[in-house]
């Protein structure tokens, strides 16, 4: 549209307001669109912006695809799945500053699209787990089922309930399984991952802040331990 405008076309003045404040409302989005998308609130505030800036038709096409391309890159590569591409690049280093990373991004996301930020959620537990198996040197399986990959991991890393005595102990840790159990069945059943029926139920930013939290911390907790584990090794 914006590329008609600029070479004599046309444009939607509506659609454009409403695309527009859509990427202002996600942050993700809104710090890689355009920075002339800010001040130009509408097509004809753009006409008047771009025949100012370019006086041909071929610098203007050029200008635009060029201003465009982080944000239709970052939609394109992020398609794959919310959030799995960068918290897989992030978790690389398999920090508590890059888990803190992710979680911060998770959260970014619980107001404009809590769906997507309650899969990443149990995403994020998930990678971390078969990150520090790989690291463990232990092969999982791809179709493992998260509360199996965590109960391996726990194992693992002397985190199993009955690997321990003291009752408060085996409470936390034994908690620490239901939150799994509960990701896994929340994303199931309110994330995005599958398709979803006119009448299924839909979480709201604060069912999304919940996950995202519950597996913050607990992907927080697992590097730590695992970093502690490490010299051991």
């Amino acid at each position: 549209m914006l590329v008609s405008r600029a070479t004599g076309g046309g444009g939607n003045e509506v659609l454009y307001r409403e695309v527009r404040r859509e990427l202002l409302d996600d942050k993700a989005l809104s710090e890689r669109m355009p920075k002339f998308l800010r001040t130009c609130r509408t097509v004809d505030e753009f006409w008047q912006f771009i025949k100012e800036k370019f006086g041909s038709y071929s610098e203007r096409r050029a200008w635009l695809r060029d201003e465009f391309d982080p944000l239709l890159t970052y939609l394109e590569e992020g398609a794959q799945s919310p959030m799995s591409r960068t918290a897989d690049l992030a978790l690389l280093a398999m920090s508590e500053e890059a888990v803190q990373d992710v979680w911060r991004r998770m959260l970014e996301r619980r107001e404009a699209d809590p769906e997507s930020a309650i899969t990443a959620a149990r995403s994020l537990v998930e990678t971390v787990c078969r990150h520090i198996l790989d690291d463990l040197g232990e092969q999982a399986d791809e179709n493992l089922e998260l509360p199996a990959l965590y109960g391996a991991v726990a194992r693992k890393l002397s985190l199993a309930p009955d690997q321990h005595s003291e009752q408060v102990f085996k409470q936390i840790l034994g908690g620490c399984m239901t939150v799994v159990n509960g990701l896994a069945s929340v994303r199931n059943k309110l994330g995005d991952a599958h398709g979803k029926g006119p009448r299924q139920a839909r979480p709201s930013p604060r069912h999304a802040e919940l996950a995202v939290n519950l597996s913050g911390s607990l992907a927080a907790f697992l590097v730590a331990t695992w970093a502690t584990r490490k010299p051991e090794k």
